[in-house]
């Protein structure tokens, strides 16, 4: 089984940070699985089968949870025993958890907690393309974003440490390119022993006003110390080719960029910056003062650009700075190559066209599998409700009923919205 081999392993992002998770020792595992963060769960699930079926110790406890804020209870409340945990969600996921995530950042944690969030740019799979990284900033919880499997392996377990280190939640955040991305992973050693936790009573941990009113100040001194680690973090670094201008960048976007220098022979100094909240603020006044204009290439939201921007103005640096808006970098849909490429060419001042693909791809809209039950609940329906009937769906298989020959989908927000809105339309 691959995720317990030994030497380096081909293995994607999601597994990669299953892997982090064994070599972590991580104690506890909770999810409620959604594309596309299901693999590390799956694979998580699938050891543990493996090591039972074989007669050895499952040195974790793993449990596929009701809801994602069940996921997070439970594993929050591990960690405050001592143990160590995982958490892995899709990014809507977090907003179920986030009830309980802006309460847990107060109290903090003790055994390492890692929370994953596997982001959806351009909703390959999602009913919205949210950018969670803006709940790192909401929580005041540092972040680490990967751009490899490798990285999202090795951020596992720097996540784990952070963690303990600062008795908070790591948020790791992924995108689906990221998740699904197969590479090369260095495997590290397995520290696998299965372990009991202890509950020690007496601490801040009922969040009555009075203790909350404590805690705030408590939370954002510990992310001043983040601040001072991500400084120094070894995943945020820069690459030098030369020439006085500047990328900052992030996650997959950093792919593109990095591979658009090697294409496009670009003369420039790279930020890849892998710990992306709280920002290396002192790294990046370093590198604007070396550069004589930069642009910031990252998905969806100008999270780094923003808080770029402020750094720019306090610290009074005379520099010219690119984002949002600049030559193709729009706030919605996933990034490419055609449109990196696109944005540094205009950065850069060089001509750079796009090559057309001639094949056409046959369109192939997502169906039900063979056999599903699905078929007949619409056939049943449709046979006995008027034609002007409202149909309220929900997530899963069958929001496919939208689709002809069954159109039984008119509304959808989100899990379990469908009862909710149905009662709705019915008052109206």
């Amino acid at each position: 089984m691959d995720l317990l081999g030994e030497g380096k392993k081909v293995l994607l992002g999601n597994e990669a940070i299953a892997r982090g998770a064994l070599e972590a020792d991580v104690d506890i595992a909770t999810t409620y699985p959604g594309t596309p963060s299901s693999e590390i769960a799956d694979s998580l699930a699938a050891v543990a089968r493996y090591l039972k079926n074989a007669g050895k110790e499952v040195p974790f406890y793993f449990q596929y949870s009701v809801n994602e804020k069940v996921a997070l209870e439970f594993a929050a409340a591990a960690s405050h025993a001592g143990l160590r945990a995982l958490t892995c969600m899709k990014h809507v996921g977090l907003n179920v958890a986030s009830d309980a995530l802006m309460t847990y950042a107060y109290i903090g944690s003790k055994g390492g907690h890692v929370i994953v969030t596997a982001d959806d740019p351009s909703c390959h799979s999602s009913q919205n393309e949210q950018d969670n990284r803006c709940y790192a900033k909401f929580s005041s919880l540092p972040m680490l974003e990967p751009s490899s499997p490798q990285e999202a392996k090795d951020m596992t377990i720097e996540a784990i440490e952070l963690s303990e280190m600062l008795e908070l939640p790591v948020i790791l955040r992924t995108t689906t390119r990221i998740s699904h991305a197969r590479g090369v992973v260095e495997l590290g050693k397995l520290e696998t022993k299965k372990k009991e936790g202890k509950f020690e009573k007496g601490g801040l941990t009922v969040t009555v006003p009075e203790v909350a009113r404590k805690l705030h100040p408590v939370l954002l001194e510990k992310m001043e110390k983040a601040r001072e680690i991500s400084n120094k973090s070894k995943f945020n670094f820069v690459e030098d080719f030369g020439g006085k201008y500047g990328i900052i960048t992030s996650g997959a976007a950093y792919n593109y960029a990095r591979e658009a220098i090697d294409d496009l022979n670009l003369k420039c100094k790279i930020f890849k910056i892998g710990m992306s909240y709280p920002l290396p603020d002192k790294k990046i006044i370093d590198f604007l003062n070396e550069c004589e204009k930069v642009i910031v290439v990252e998905e969806l939201e100008p999270f780094m650009e923003e808080q770029i921007r402020t750094i720019i103005e306090q610290n009074d640096i005379d520099i010219e700075i690119y984002g949002k808006g600049f030559g193709g970098l729009k706030r919605y849909y996933e990034y490419n190559m055609d449109i990196v490429y696109a944005a540094l060419a205009k950065f850069f001042g060089i001509k750079w066209s796009k090559k057309e693909n001639k094949e056409k791809i046959t369109d192939r809209p997502p169906v039900l599998c063979p056999g599903c039950p699905h078929r007949a609940t619409y056939y049943a329906v449709k046979q006995v409700a008027p034609p002007d009937t409202i149909y309220p769906t929900d997530i899963g298989c069958y929001t496919l009923g939208l689709l002809p020959p069954y159109k039984t989908a008119d509304f959808l927000l989100c899990m379990g919205s469908s009862v909710g809105t149905g009662c709705g339309f019915s008052y109206a």
